[in-house]
């Protein structure tokens, strides 16, 4: 038990200096909310481009896959499912909901790409796992590779679901891979696609759906389970949040019913807190000892939850603040110098006190009326807002709500979130990937 306590001692050491070094360094955007887990880059971004003005390169992505790429140095990895034309309708059950179910009884390749960041060009590719989903996903904003990659600079890991967790060190060369067995039941089969989380040695996913949800720890170097913790939660899409609190970490998970945390080297629930409403998908962010949550669907609600208590927070002083009003269904916030960020799905940009909740501007609608389902990101005093008109607002950080500008790419369709990497902005859309830049490219 000792050796298993130094051990694990050394390993949360070790962590802190890699997300220092990480943090330190504009060229890695390593997991889906970037180097900081809130939404912002280091360095500058472009401010200024069209379909024919400072596109350095642009690719085809094969598939259908909404998740956003990460970056590390020379290589980006983006993850995607590709139908190989074969159906099986074996395990197809019907949509609950007209809008849910699509896909499902269709076999897909579950494909991991790596590709160069200088020119877009496929280093290589892996496909992961060949199957048939026994559910579908959302017609318009689900598929069957929502989830983010993660990585920590020596390997990559790509979650699919159900369908397993997979390894791969740099040259594409698998290192190991792990299927829980598990086949989720998603809301209305809107589909799956909570990205993981990856701090020290753990990868941490969250199974939350309609019955028998929960959290499980792996150990990223074998894949093996080291701990799960069963859940008392019914479907969510969210990411998430470390913590280090009283010298241990904290695993922070948003949820309908209730938000939890949990012992990163145990599973040990640590406090629990109810209150927000349905459907949690926005990641939550840490501002100095507040852990802030989100819910914008039905009965939405923000929360600023203080840390260093344990058991049951429900109505207790330990919620700092909330709010109602101006609050994100689908994107998650941007955190930057104390304020947060939030954007509706249909266009209104709020921005919070985060220490007190009060707010600097609130619900300010955006020019051009417009919905969002991709996450903003931060860099340089500016917030990019990607929509699904193919159109990227860009908005001043601080307390004035100020809009800077708009470009505008054609038929093109955000959910994947915009990743900044040593001043260049990469796009996701519905089947192709953009990188942005105001430099001349090297010849």
């Amino acid at each position: 038990m000792k050796q298993f306590i130094a051990f694990a001692c050394a390993s949360l050491l070790l962590s802190t200096y890699l997300f220092t070094a990480i943090a330190e360094n504009a060229d890695h955007w390593p997991q889906w909310r970037g180097p900081f887990n809130t939404g912002v880059a280091r360095g500058t971004a472009p401010t200024k481009w069209s379909d024919t003005q400072n596109i350095k390169w642009k690719v085809a992505i094969p598939g259908r896959g909404y998740s956003t790429p990460i970056i590390w140095g020379d290589k980006i990895f983006v993850t995607t499912a590709v139908p190989t034309g074969k159906a099986n309708k074996e395990g197809l059950t019907p949509a609950p909901n007209p809008q849910g179910g699509f896909g499902a009884g269709e076999e897909n390749k579950f494909v991991l790409l790596c590709l160069d960041r200088s020119t877009g060009k496929t280093l290589w590719e892996r496909a992961a796992k060949i199957a048939t989903p026994h559910e579908g996903y959302h017609r318009m904003y689900g598929s069957f590779a929502s989830a983010s990659p993660a990585t920590d600079g020596k390997y990559v890991y790509a979650w699919f679901g159900s369908r397993g967790t997979y390894c791969y060190d740099f040259d594409g060369k698998l290192i190991w891979q792990k299927d829980l067995g598990v086949k989720m039941t998603m809301r209305n089969q809107f589909g799956e696609g909570g990205a993981p989380g990856l701090h020290g040695d753990w990868l941490i996913l969250t199974h939350d759906q309609e019955a028998n949800s929960f959290v499980v720890a792996l150990d990223k170097r074998t894949g093996k389970e080291a701990w799960r913790a069963a859940r008392d939660e019914i479907s969510t899409w969210a990411m998430p949040l470390f913590a280090e609190v009283k010298g241990r970490t904290q695993v922070i998970t948003n949820g309908t019913k209730k938000v939890r945390a949990y012992d990163l080297l145990n599973g040990k629930m640590i406090w629990e807190c109810a209150g927000l409403g349905l459907n949690a998908i926005p990641v939550p962010v840490l501002h100095n000892d507040l852990a802030l949550v989100m819910t914008g669907h039905r009965e939405p609600k923000l929360m600023a939850i203080k840390l260093g208590r344990e058991g049951d927070l429900t109505g207790s002083d330990a919620i700092a603040w909330n709010q109602t009003r101006g609050l994100s269904y689908t994107p998650s916030p941007v955190l930057h110098d104390g304020k947060f960020y939030a954007l509706t799905d249909s266009g209104m940009l709020s921005c919070f006190n985060a220490t007190t909740g009060e707010p600097y501007y609130h619900q300010k609608r955006l020019p051009t009326p417009d919905n969002f389902k991709a996450s903003p990101t931060a860099a340089d005093g500016k917030l990019y807002l990607a929509s699904e008109s193919g159109a990227v607002t860009i908005v001043k950080l601080g307390e004035q709500f100020e809009v800077i500008g708009s470009n505008q790419l054609e038929d093109q369709f955000f959910i994947a979130s915009p990743v900044i990497v040593a001043g260049e902005l990469y796009l996701r859309s519905q089947n192709q990937l953009f990188c942005i830049s105001e430099s001349p490219a090297k010849k």
